[in-house]
């Protein structure tokens, strides 16, 4: 049994068993890895892998079992080359950073600031993506750290630890008829097109749950997962925007007026999230604190060891 093999099986089953998508992401050929699938399988004395033909169709029983071992056995391996490189190169190395649009826009440019002053030999990679993706790239160790709104607590592989709670706002032209409401109804806001974030992204679910408890069907007729794209249709006055209020910015949004929404929409938890299981070198922790300095490393080292957060 060798590394090459587990990691044939795994890829086998995040590239939905199609051999071609794992032989390019493993640098090998197709039938180098149906050779290592199978000597594996050999091995252990067990069909891994449902065939019809020669193609992968799915996991036999066996297979289901064997699957969650395989993944520890490789996370165990990969936290081992990172304890040598902890102690062979503190300061230095690559954090990926894994974030939606508002967080990677709006929450991350203080913090990545700041945290390259303090570790100018570390090579920051920062990934911007759906919460959905977020999570997936995390899932699959494409990405040290993950901010997101929503998703991120739906993976079981994943701990997510909360950072701060934010409300939207809505955005109008200067000279619109909600510009100068203070507190504007549903209803209200309804009378005109409503321009927002897709389904998934910052906060979306709470601003259609409002609607809803209140019977108000409202007119949506444009959504994007970038609040600059919503505000850029907003000053072209082809409807009323709800964005995170973070990213409203009086200084920059001179042509647009905000009027803040917390008393029509729940309020809302971004949240930083960790592969179960992972390794993370003493920068991320640093990284982490910047961000949420409440999340020291011994309240993420107590969560990651599946350990309740105090209240």
């Amino acid at each position: 049994m060798n590394f090459q093999q587990l990691r044939s099986v795994r890829e086998a089953v995040r590239r939905d068993f199609n051999l071609t998508d794992v032989s390019e992401s493993l640098h090998t050929s197709q039938p180098g890895v149906s050779r290592q699938i199978r000597e594996l399988e050999e091995e252990v004395g067990v069909d891994i892998f449902i065939r019809s033909g020669k193609r992968l169709i799915g996991l036999t029983p066996p297979g289901e079992l064997i699957l969650p071992l395989v993944e520890q056995i490789l996370q165990a391996a990969d936290n081992i080359r990172h304890a040598g490189a902890e102690y062979a190169g503190a300061t230095t190395g690559v954090l990926s950073i894994a974030a939606t649009h508002s967080q990677a826009r709006y929450a991350l440019p203080p913090v990545i600031k700041e945290f390259r002053a303090r570790y100018p030999d570390v090579v920051l990679h920062l990934h911007q993506g759906s919460p959905k993706q977020v999570s997936e790239m995390l899932l699959e160790g494409e990405a040290d750290i993950g901010v997101a709104t929503e998703a991120v607590a739906d993976y079981s592989g994943l701990v997510n630890l909360p950072c701060y709670r934010w409300t939207h706002s809505i955005i109008v032209p200067p000279h619109h008829p909600l510009a100068g409401s203070v507190a504007p109804t549903l209803s209200e806001l309804a009378a005109y097109p409503i321009i927002t974030y897709g389904h998934g992204y910052t906060g979306r679910a709470h601003i259609d749950e409002a609607f809803a408890r209140a019977g108000i069907t409202p007119d949506i007729v444009m959504t994007a997962m970038d609040a600059d794209v919503i505000k850029t249709y907003v000053e072209l006055e082809m409807g009323v925007g709800i964005v995170a209020s973070v990213a409203w910015d009086a200084e920059r949004d001179t042509r647009l007026s905000a009027i803040d929404a917390r008393h029509l929409f729940e309020i809302n938890l971004t949240r930083l999230a960790v592969r179960r299981g992972a390794w993370l070198r003493g920068y991320a922790y640093h990284f982490i604190e910047l961000f949420v300095p409440t999340l020291t490393q011994g309240i993420v080292e107590a969560a990651l060891r599946g350990e309740a957060l105090e209240a």
